[in-house]
């Protein structure tokens, strides 16, 4: 009965949003857009739970809650928080969720909530004048990371046991020495991605060369490979990846500076990032945010300032499927994906 109830849900959801085969004919598959009336915020924080509910964090200490399917927002931003810089949310569902702040110093901090955004604890503000931190991932509803840019030398992170209501630094010693310029990008949330209960992957740039590094004891020891993903600046660099398991993956970035080249800006792994591929045909620039489509092997979206790109063959070749401007995107198992940006925009894909 459970499995017959499942495939049953399957069909029905299929009739009203986006297949992968859909959207590689095009076939009237857009961005909706789903307004929350803020144009003055830039949304790079995004947490979709489900087709109807997703969480956005963004500038002035903005987040929001949608239960809806976007025709309506909530404004649940936490109390005093209005100079800080929301850049990542993780949300388990509609009633719990943690967010990022990014900055200097004690502009780094975390919040979780446990009542839909109705109140929130402040967990975690960082107190080292030289930690920036980045972005989070959780494994679970109980594990989860966070990292900043090297203190002394190499990458900080952050560890929960408990769902984000307390964090502890883990040791230096597992961390390799960071290349001279190296740091994370705040860009989308997606910086640090996990995929099962112990794998996580960090996306950096800024250095001579982009790297990944991955750990698969939740932190406390990593590894870094060079990507093809063009670097040797502080505008260049990896800025996001998607993990659709704990071997295939995807990265993107590029200079996210306007009007400037983004060669290179896309690769592929199929070994857990060992080993990292060029695209054969990459997107035309800089993309900040990357998803792969729900229940599919091979397709998957990458977004940024200048448009949306489509790949159907595991992250070999892309192409655009839309000119809007996004930051941040986000699939769920129930064939939902949203994506969010500057200027309030927020959307979710339909047909």
């Amino acid at each position: 009965m459970a499995a017959a109830g499942v495939a049953c849900g399957a069909a029905l959801a299929a009739l009203t949003v986006p297949s992968a085969a859909a959207l590689g004919r095009h076939q009237g598959v857009h961005w909706a857009a789903k307004d929350p009336g803020t144009p003055q915020v830039r949304f790079r924080g995004l947490a979709a739970v489900d087709r109807h509910t997703a969480w956005l964090a963004g500038t002035g200490g903005t987040v929001l809650l949608t239960r809806d399917g976007g025709t309506s927002w909530r404004d649940v931003s936490p109390s005093g928080a209005a100079g800080l810089e929301f850049r990542d949310v993780e949300a388990f569902d509609a009633r719990h969720a943690v967010v990022l702040a990014i900055g200097e110093g004690e502009a780094s901090r975390v919040y979780r909530t446990d009542d839909g955004g109705a109140s929130w604890t402040e967990s975690f503000r960082n107190t080292d004048p030289d930690a920036f931190y980045d972005c989070m991932a959780f494994f679970d509803r109980r594990h989860g990371l966070a990292v900043a840019d090297p203190v002394d030398g190499r990458f900080r992170v952050l560890s929960t046991s408990d769902g984000g209501r307390s964090w502890r630094v883990l040791p230096p010693a597992g961390m390799p020495p960071a290349l001279d310029g190296e740091a994370g990008f705040a860009a989308s949330g997606q910086c640090l991605v996990a995929s099962g209960p112990e794998d996580v992957w960090l996306a950096t740039g800024g250095g001579a060369r982009a790297r990944v590094l991955h750990s698969a004891d939740r932190g406390l020891t990593w590894t870094a490979t060079d990507t093809p993903v063009p670097a040797g600046d502080p505008a260049r660099g990896v800025f996001a990846l998607a993990f659709r398991d704990r071997a295939h993956g995807l990265a993107v970035g590029g200079d996210y500076r306007a009007g400037l080249p983004s060669p290179e800006a896309a690769a592929v792994t199929r070994d857990g990032g060992r080993t990292w591929q060029p695209a054969a045909t990459p997107p035309p620039a800089y993309r900040s945010g990357a998803a792969w489509l729900p229940h599919s092997s091979d397709s998957a979206l990458a977004v940024g300032p200048t448009g949306t790109d489509l790949t159907t063959d595991g992250g070999r070749t892309w192409r655009t499927i839309d000119t809007g401007s996004y930051d941040t995107v986000s699939c769920t198992p129930d064939l939902g994906c949203w994506a969010a940006g500057e200027r309030g925009r927020v959307a979710r894909l339909e047909r």
